[in-house]
């Protein structure tokens, strides 16, 4: 039976991705495939759409995809990935390795002190994001709150340099993220049973042992959740990068910021655009599959 408000629900999503993903999509896409020029906009567009079918058959036997092939000849761009997707990596790492057990302390807190410390999670969102990472610009540099509390406790005898280094970055990327990894994983904690551990207590299982057969695997999907949440943002970051690191640390944030603003090559901007966003999605596509045959064989 035809059911028009269950339609309709099915429709707001698909239109919201259409008009918000798919239709940008599609625009970088065609800016890609054309070719530079000095004009307003700075592309020549090889698809008309204007004259229909014949104009689509032009531009499939003409297909250009020099800008793509210029990614690969240029090392920048490649090094410039490679080096997104290893900060990016280290930087899930860590903030996992920090949010899982400030999550699972959460979890185990009291009832009444769990809304509190979910709201002091919470609370950097209430402040602007520029004015974090320039905060951090004042704590990091050489004569910044770290160094000359170092050095009146005595620890250093120099300013350590940490501004404008790839440590700096990682600084600013994980205290910036660690919320996202942070939430999911303890929405999966605080909904796990604990009659599942006094059950693996009951078994022979030390505290140890119960939180590694336990409440690990059960809070798996709260890791991927909160992994996919730091990874994906991180790898095309440009804000941080620019403020806090250095000539060093290249990203491919910056090198699309640069491509379109700074040398307005729009048609190569488009194309390090498209090359990323296929980057991050199709390891998640192929990672959902995985986790669907999984549960299939499972049932």
């Amino acid at each position: 039976m035809f059911n028009p408000r269950r339609l309709i629900v099915i429709l707001i999503p698909y239109l919201w991705l259409l008009a918000l993903f798919l239709a940008p999509f599609l625009i970088v896409l065609k800016i890609s495939l054309s070719a530079p020029a000095v004009s307003i906009p700075p592309y020549t567009p090889q698809l008309d759409l204007a004259a229909g079918w014949a104009g689509i058959r032009a531009f499939l036997s003409a297909l250009n995809i020099d800008n793509y092939i210029f990614l690969t000849e240029d090392n920048l761009y490649w090094t410039s990935y490679l080096s997104s997707l290893r900060i990016a990596f280290v930087s899930t790492v860590l903030s996992l390795l920090i949010g899982y057990p400030i999550a699972y302390a959460m979890a185990r807190a009291a009832s009444q002190w769990q809304p509190t410390l979910l709201m002091l999670v919470i609370l950097p969102f209430w402040t602007s994001f520029l004015i974090r990472v320039y905060s951090w610009m004042g704590i990091l540099s050489s004569n910044g709150v770290l160094n000359q509390a170092l050095l009146w406790l005595g620890v250093i005898d120099t300013p350590l340099v940490i501004l404008n280094t790839n440590w700096a970055v990682y600084i600013g990327i994980v205290y910036t993220y660690l919320p996202f990894m942070i939430l999911p994983i303890y929405a999966t904690l605080e909904r796990m049973d604990e009659s599942l551990l006094e059950a693996a207590r009951d078994l022979g299982c030390s505290n140890i042992k119960a939180f590694w057969l336990v409440t690990v695997p059960l809070s798996r999907p709260g890791v991927i959740a909160g992994c996919f949440l730091v990874f994906i943002p991180v790898v095309g970051e440009f804000v941080i990068p620019s403020l806090l690191g250095g000539s060093s640390t290249q990203m491919i944030g910056r090198v699309l910021y640069d491509e379109f603003f700074a040398n307005r090559d729009w048609p190569v901007a488009s194309a390090v655009a498209i090359v990323l966003l296929f980057i991050l999605v199709i390891p998640i596509v192929l990672f959902q599959r995985q986790q669907q045959r999984q549960q299939e064989d499972e049932t």
